[in-house]
């Protein structure tokens, strides 16, 4: 994986950009330590960050090809999963290869079939390609978003990067926030809308989505969605063709030049891609596989089950790690570490985040990229295949509203009586949801039930999905660590998507058909385990910690938290007066802790990032 940014101007010669473009650059230095590069001509400047995984030697980026009189050059972060076939098909048409990267056969790709070669690829990928003749930028985003993309105008300037901050380290991009950006992080986050970059006229590219930008402006269109259609399959045959689908996908994301690993949890998910990997490790005489798991300090003193959480992981780990005879590695937190990362994590993602769910997978991504470069993760199989309680629970299912983050009147709340006026969250959040739902791809004549059933796998899909991979990327990427996720693979998500619910929830278990595929490939104790979510602490003191840094952001008047919120009542919340925020505000664990944590991040945010609010 790697970090790319560039600028397009058509009325500046970016010949002499380099300190600029060298700044933006800069930013993305962890997600690709490895290398760096840079292309300048008058009109386009373009930058790299590399993280070296197939091809260290001839995978070198910016990559310029000539065909013709038309020079073509690119940066690129992502993997394509389907290089050799690829990579026959441009041969037989007369494409020749100086090296194997998939970053040249991408670029072979565009020079040969133009914008639809994104419709050939199997992978996740964020590019941009400059063609010198043709004066234009096409860039590109993954069917499912995996990789990121923002981009922003600003008069006669395209800027574009991987991450807010490359956009932020150029003098024309400011980080202003108006109304609608602090309804995004009040009523939304630590979710976005998509395609919003939260920032002032900054936007992210949408999932499936590819631009063009040109003389002519900016275009930007869809070259994949969901399509709604009957499925044919017998419960048989459905079964089989989703565990070849999966099988497939880990197999050509095992492929890499680096050491490869999986996250290890002991639940369904992540027990499924760790036994197939370790078979093909097996199979293909390549040694035994490493697998990480992640506890915290006294989680077996404190850990308290309940719906969302039913059982710690523990246990289940060691039964897979077991199974597998997997070289696994054991990595544990501490309270101090976990609040201490919650800066370095906000700094990861440019934004306040999922708390101390995001600094323990940042903790966690470093720990492993002592040992690997490329791990594997079970992630996206609960939205793809139905996991989360609400896909289940009725009121869930008829909340008319993000079924994840329920609680709009409560953070509304928070906000200043003045910010309250001018910043209607409710209002806005249920706007966004309703966007969404006209969004969804309808089959016509479906059961209402089924249909309702269909909005909420797409809900999860658009909005909790990118979340969590957003969450993945940022603090994997912050450590130079590439984390692949097999469960994303749009020919799974396609296929899954048709698949009735009867079939989905086989048996009235939370991802029935996923259980129904994987009989007889891990024990019978793990197929039948409950579904548990990735771990947070339990621990009273991370309450503590947290309760303490926003007291002190409370009790100096030069916070600039104090000019957005409503201070009587995040100090009620501290003193445990009241209810506020004992279920969860956002996902299964975000409560209490996690919102104090989030006002931290969100304060220091306002600070690190200079953060301008523009409210009329």
């Amino acid at each position: 994986m790697c970090g790319i940014t560039g600028w397009i101007d058509r009325e500046i010669d970016l010949s002499g950009a380099r300190i600029i473009l060298e700044q933006m650059t800069a930013t993305l230095t962890n997600r690709g330590p490895d290398a760096e590069g840079y292309w300048y001509s008058s009109r386009a400047a373009l930058g790299h960050r590399r993280l070296s995984v197939v091809d260290p030697e001839g995978g070198a980026q910016p990559m310029i090809r000539q065909q013709g009189d038309c020079t073509y050059v690119i940066v690129y972060n992502g993997e394509l999963y389907n290089t050799p076939e690829l990579r026959r098909e441009l041969e037989v048409r007369g494409h020749r290869f100086r090296g194997h990267s998939d970053t040249e056969v991408l670029l072979a790709s565009y020079i040969e079939w133009g914008g639809q070669c994104v419709e050939r690829f199997n992978g996740i990928f964020a590019f941009g390609i400059w063609s010198e003749s043709a004066q234009s930028l096409f860039m590109a985003r993954d069917r499912m978003g995996v990789k990121p993309l923002f981009f922003a105008r600003r008069g006669s300037a395209f800027i574009f990067g991987s991450e807010l901050k490359a956009l932020l380290a150029h003098p024309l991009v400011k980080p202003e926030v108006n109304e609608e950006g602090l309804a995004e992080i009040f009523g939304l986050g630590p979710a976005r809308t998509p395609g919003q970059g939260v920032f002032k006229d900054v936007q992210e590219l949408r999932p499936g989505y590819r631009l063009l930008y040109n003389d002519q402006g900016v275009h930007i269109s869809r070259y994949w969605n969901l399509v709604s259609e009957p499925h044919r399959d017998d419960l048989h045959t459905t079964v089989h063709r989703v565990r070849e689908l999966l099988e497939d996908s880990i197999s050509r994301q095992l492929v890499a030049d680096v050491p490869v690993c999986t996250l290890l949890s002991g639940g369904l998910d992540s027990s499924a891609l760790s036994t197939f990997a370790s078979l093909a490790y097996k199979k293909n005489r390549m040694g035994s596989l490493h697998t990480y798991s992640i506890d915290y300090v006294d989680n077996d003193r404190y850990f308290k089950a309940s719906a969302f959480q039913p059982n710690a992981d523990a246990p289940w780990v060691k039964v897979m790690s077991d199974f597998l005879g997997s070289q696994h590695h054991y990595f544990t937190v501490d309270t101090p570490m976990l609040v201490e990362a919650l800066k370095t994590a906000l700094l990861a993602r440019d934004l306040p985040g999922m708390a101390d769910v995001d600094s323990s997978l940042y903790l966690f991504c470093r720990e492993i990229k002592k040992g690997a470069t490329v791990a594997l993760s079970g992630e996206c199989a609960d939205e793809v295949f139905g996991g989360y309680p609400w896909f289940h629970q009725e009121d869930a299912l008829n909340a008319n509203t993000f079924p994840w983050s329920q609680a709009t009147r409560e953070r509304a709340d928070l906000l200043s009586p003045e910010l309250r006026r001018a910043v209607p969250l409710e209002e806005y959040v249920a706007a966004r949801y309703r966007e969404t739902i006209e969004e969804v791809p309808r089959l016509p004549g479906e059961d209402p039930l089924e249909a309702r059933r269909r909005e909420m796998f797409y809900l999860n899909i658009v909005w909790f999905m990118q979340t969590l991979l957003d969450r993945k990327d940022r603090m994997s990427m912050a450590t130079g660590l590439e984390v692949r996720v097999p469960f994303c693979d749009h020919r799974l998500v396609e296929y899954v998507w048709n698949v009735p619910w009867s079939i989905k929830s086989f048996n009235d278990r939370e991802k029935g058909l996923l259980r129904l595929a994987l009989a007889g490939v891990l024990p019978e104790e793990v197929l039948e385990r409950r579904k548990s979510p990735y771990p947070k602490t339990h621990n009273p003191a991370y309450l503590s910690a947290v309760k303490t840094l926003l007291q002190d952001i409370l009790d100096d008047p030069s916070s600039p938290l104090l000019e957005l919120i409503d201070i009587s009542t995040v100090r009620s919340m501290l003193q445990g007066e009241g209810d506020h925020f004992a279920r969860p505000w956002f996902g299964q664990l975000m409560t209490g802790p996690q919102l104090f944590a989030y006002l931290y991040q969100l304060n220091h945010w306002l600070n690190e990032y200079h953060v301008s609010i523009k409210v009329d």
